[in-house]
């Protein structure tokens, strides 16, 4: 497919989004068209960069649209294929809106993951306080034992999803002893944050509370991983397993506020223990160190703001 028929300036939009470009965007072309089973050709692109942490945008031919998402890392083609996988989980087990999936292909450089683009609508407080029903209705879902069948990941950063049954364990050996190692490797952080981290994940059978049942979570709750939209919300990017279903409440205003609305819809459908509050920056050391290991910068402080919490 080419751009043949495009005007010049249309031409111009299209190159000013990378996904638009050839041969990025004839290989998401002759997808599409098999997929719907007639030619398809892009003429509108928006880039979404701003919304994940890889190369990704909103194609369209006028009528259809798709999400496209770019990465070039080597195990590209398993991260894409294991984000596929963990949407379909999490529509069949929790019967949540997902994407319509098309397909993962590889391309030159790397490999594009493809879904059908849902319509965004600007969000009021009803649609903020179904984001909290949809959560919950994810934590419905319980399971016999702490992690997954099939190991994951979150963003580009492994995921051992090994099974454990207990949670103070699980967060400790799954989720945090390798992101510090993670991050204490990448030099953001000094010895001696990392010992204090190291200090805090011994106390964690204190720490964590009551005994929480294995519960389906997203694994990456952050407010733009859920689209609002006009037949409701649609759940993208899961880094899902059977955890802690406050993980996902704590990270919910990790980047950016959220409305109260959200937090009392999730109490429409299921209780918020009262310790919570307490406990959020305990579920946040996940989130930090991930940060801090490709980034550092501020996430650093936050880091050692939140150890001080429980010290």
């Amino acid at each position: 497919m080419s751009t043949q028929g495009i005007s010049p300036e249309s031409q111009n939009r299209l190159a000013a989004v990378p996904l638009a470009r050839a041969p990025l965007r004839q290989a998401v072309e002759r997808l599409v068209s098999a997929y719907r089973g007639k030619p398809w050709r892009v003429t509108e692109a928006r880039d979404m960069i701003d919304y994940a942490s890889h190369p990704c945008a909103i194609l369209s031919d006028g009528h259809f649209a798709v999400f496209a998402k770019f990465s070039d890392a080597a195990d590209g083609q398993d991260q894409f294929e294991v984000e596929l996988a963990r949407l379909r989980l999490i529509a069949d087990r929790a019967d949540v809106r997902i994407p319509a999936p098309i397909s993962v292909i590889p391309v030159a450089n790397g490999s594009l993951l493809v879904l059908e683009a849902v319509q965004a609508v600007e969000r009021t407080a009803d649609h903020w306080r179904d984001i909290g029903r949809t959560l919950a209705q994810l934590h419905k879902i319980k399971g016999q034992r702490f992690g997954l069948e099939s190991d994951g990941y979150f963003g580009p950063l492994y995921q051992d999803n090994t099974p454990m049954d207990d949670w103070p364990r699980f967060y400790a050996e799954r989720r945090l002893l390798p992101m510090l190692k993670l991050a204490s490797d990448s030099g953001n952080i000094s010895a001696e944050v990392r010992r204090q981290v190291e200090m805090l994940i011994a106390r964690l059978p204190d720490l964590c509370g009551p005994t929480v049942q294995p519960t389906l979570i997203h694994g990456d709750a952050q407010q733009n991983n859920f689209i609002s939209t006009e037949a409701g919300t649609v759940i993208i990017d899961p880094a899902a397993y059977y955890g802690h279903p406050e993980m996902d409440l704590a990270i919910l205003d990790y980047f950016q506020p959220v409305p109260q609305d959200v937090f009392d819809g999730y109490r429409d459908e299921l209780p918020i223990d009262p310790g919570f509050e307490e406990r959020r920056e305990l579920w946040r050391l996940w989130s930090h160190l991930a940060v801090v290991s490709v980034a550092g910068g501020e996430y650093v402080g936050k880091l050692i703001e939140a150890v001080q919490q429980y010290t």
